[in-house]
């Protein structure tokens, strides 16, 4: 590529570079998202739920075209699996009580999925009172003090998982880890950008060359089929005649606290690709519609049997690397998503991944998670020497926790013929919320601190 025409001067139409190039940055965008996106459901098939690879790189690439189709098409972002909701699902995976204790893995994934569904609609939600009161006012309830041990709490509920996948072959996972923190540590531009895609590739190599992968799938697997079916989609949940309206109820108040988390670092991305472009995309075309795209494309991605999407921070950085901010390279990375996923041989060489591997990258990434919650306390700066804020984080800490780890694992709320379920981190959340509006000496505006704002990142 001509360095005059790229990496000096920022591009914002990049059909001025010609088509061969636009189709190379599109592909730079896809492998940066890549090896993250597809983590998400090889993670979630170690909960022993059936998560496609197929439908989740389908749906990435069909919400990222959803989301820039509501966002005017102005907003560079990718829209991938988003990790803070592997609590979630680990959670719903975990329940026993009841008629849950019988239930097959695919149908408690749709249950699973249904609970997503409603927390992409709090997307919605939210993007409606922003519009009509503004950001301000509705980040008054979600300041760092609640946010921040949530978030650190989803990465501590999911490290047992990452440490049961690692111990089956702990010099592989540790050859994993270690390829990703020299990427993330001393790589340079797109090595740096991409250390989650080279520690999984790096480290899968190296486990078939020692004779630690079965690929009897990948010989057996077709080339070409469709990446979704029908049986683990939420719309075939519905049309089922014993569909249990208590046992959805209780999955989506399992999941939905993360929702929580999730819309805040949205609206961190948001300020960072805003930042990084030199466009303010908050007021134009303005957060409500980012939010509104970013959830409506969740919900159509866990109808159809695919995990919730997030804003891609990985993208933000191939944005600053290459400093074309046409969301049109964006659109052709969607467009390559959605061809791979058609794919099953794919899906099957994804799936053979050793345990040992996915242990390894994922003992990062949960710490990562955990991490990023100290960082949204830290640069937000909450002042612990007050008894407010010292109450709210340890009383959703230990509930959280307390909850979770218990004989009992959840909360059950029997309402007439209706049985909830209340996962730690979902009384934690609620407990906390209360706390926080009710309890006087509120000390966090959103918009004072742009670093503060923007330190809610759940990628590495």
């Amino acid at each position: 590529m001509n360095k005059k025409t790229i990496g000096n001067e920022p591009i914002y139409d990049a059909r001025t570079l010609g088509a061969p190039r636009m189709l190379v940055l599109g592909f730079q965008h896809m492998f940066a998202m890549f090896g993250a996106t597809v983590l998400v459901p090889i993670l979630v098939q170690g909960y022993g739920l059936p998560l496609s690879i197929q439908t989740t790189l389908f749906f990435a690439g069909i919400g990222t075209l959803f989301f820039h189709l509501c966002t005017k098409l102005k907003v560079p972002a990718f829209l991938g699996s988003s990790f803070a909701f592997l609590g979630g699902f680990q959670a719903v995976s975990e329940l026993t009580a009841g008629k849950y204790a019988d239930m097959a893995a695919a149908e408690k994934l749709q249950y699973a999925l249904g609970g997503i569904v409603v927390a992409g609609l709090l997307y919605v939600i939210l993007a409606g009172i922003i519009k009509l009161v503004g950001v301000q006012k509705v980040m008054r309830f979600l300041p760092p003090v609640v946010t921040g041990p949530i978030i650190i709490l989803i990465g501590l509920n999911l490290a047992p998982s990452a440490v049961s996948n690692a111990s089956t072959c702990w010099w592989l996972a540790i050859v994993a880890m270690a390829i990703i923190v020299a990427a993330n540590i001393w790589g340079k531009g797109m090595i740096k950008i991409i250390p989650i895609l080279l520690g999984v590739v790096a480290s899968y190599l190296i486990a078939a060359v020692s004779g630690n992968v079965d690929f009897t799938a990948v010989r057996e697997a077709a080339w070409v089929g469709l990446p979704f079916q029908w049986s683990n989609t939420v719309f075939g949940l519905f049309a089922r005649p014993d569909l249990d309206t208590s046992m959805l109820i209780t999955a989506a108040i399992t999941i939905m606290p993360l929702a929580l988390a999730t819309m805040v670092e949205h609206i961190g991305d948001m300020c960072a690709i805003s930042s990084t472009c030199n466009r303010n995309y908050l007021a134009n075309p303005g957060l409500h519609r980012t939010l509104l795209g970013d959830g409506l494309a969740t919900t159509l991605a866990s109808l159809f049997g695919a995990p919730a999407n997030t804003t891609y921070g990985e993208n933000t950085g191939v944005l600053a690397l290459s400093k074309v901010y046409d969301p049109r390279v964006i659109r052709i990375a969607a467009v390559l998503a959605v061809l791979f996923s058609f794919s099953p041989k794919f899906e099957a060489l994804v799936a053979a991944m050793p345990a040992a591997t996915i242990g390894g990258v994922s003992m990062i990434l949960y710490g990562m998670i955990s991490a990023v919650g100290v960082r949204n306390v830290v640069e937000n700066k909450v002042d612990f020497t007050k008894s407010r804020n010292v109450l709210i984080a340890a009383i959703i800490m230990v509930l959280s926790i307390g909850i979770t780890y218990s004989g009992a694992g959840a909360v059950v709320i029997p309402a007439g013929s209706v049985t909830i379920q209340l996962s730690g981190l979902a009384v934690g959340a609620i407990v906390g919320i209360v706390l926080n509006a009710v309890l006087p000496g509120k000390d966090y505006e959103f918009g004072a601190d742009l670093q503060g704002d923007t330190s809610v990142n759940f990628k590495v």
